[in-house]
C-alpha cells in the first residue's frame, strides 16, 4: 500500500464530506433560498454544486485505488492533477477578486492532497 496516496484519499474524502455537509448548509441551502436570483442561474449553480460533489468523490476513489494497487499509479496522477488545479485556482481567485483567504479558504484544502499525490506518485 502507498501510504502517501492513502493519505491523499483520506483527505480527499474529508474535503468531499466538508463540501457536502458543511458547505451544503452554508452555500447550497442559502443559494436555493435566495429570492433575488433568477431560476436559471440559481439552478445552474446548484447543478454545478452537485458536479463538484461528484468530482470530489471520484478524486478520492482514484487516490484510494492507486494507494491499494501499485499498477494503477496513473489514476493517482490524474487525481493529483485535479487537486493541483483546484489548489491553484483556489489560491489565485481570492487575491484576483480582492477577497480574503479567510472568506475563501478552499484552495488551501487541496494543498496537502496535491503534495501527498506528488510524493505518493514518485515514492
Amino acid at each position: 500500500m502507498n501510504f502517501y496516496l492513502a493519505g491523499a484519499a483520506v483527505l480527499s474524502i474529508l474535503v468531499c464530506l466538508l463540501h457536502t455537509f458543511a458547505g451544503g448548509r452554508v452555500i447550497a441551502v442559502p443559494l436555493l433560498k435566495a429570492k433575488d436570483l433568477r431560476p436559471v442561474p440559481k439552478y445552474v449553480a446548484y447543478y454545478c454544486w452537485h458536479i463538484v460533489t461528484i468530482v470530489l468523490a471520484v478524486n478520492a476513489v482514484l487516490f484510494a485505488i492507486a494507494a491499494l494497487r501499485t499498477e494503477s499509479l496513473d489514476l493517482a496522477w490524474v487525481a493529483t492533477f485535479f487537486a493541483a488545479s483546484f489548489c491553484l485556482l483556489g489560491l489565485a481567485v481570492p487575491p484576483l477578486k480582492k477577497q480574503r483567504y479567510k472568506d475563501m479558504p478552499q484552495g488551501w484544502l487541496f494543498l496537502p492532497i496535491f503534495l501527498l499525490g506528488i510524493v505518493g506518485g514518485v515514492a
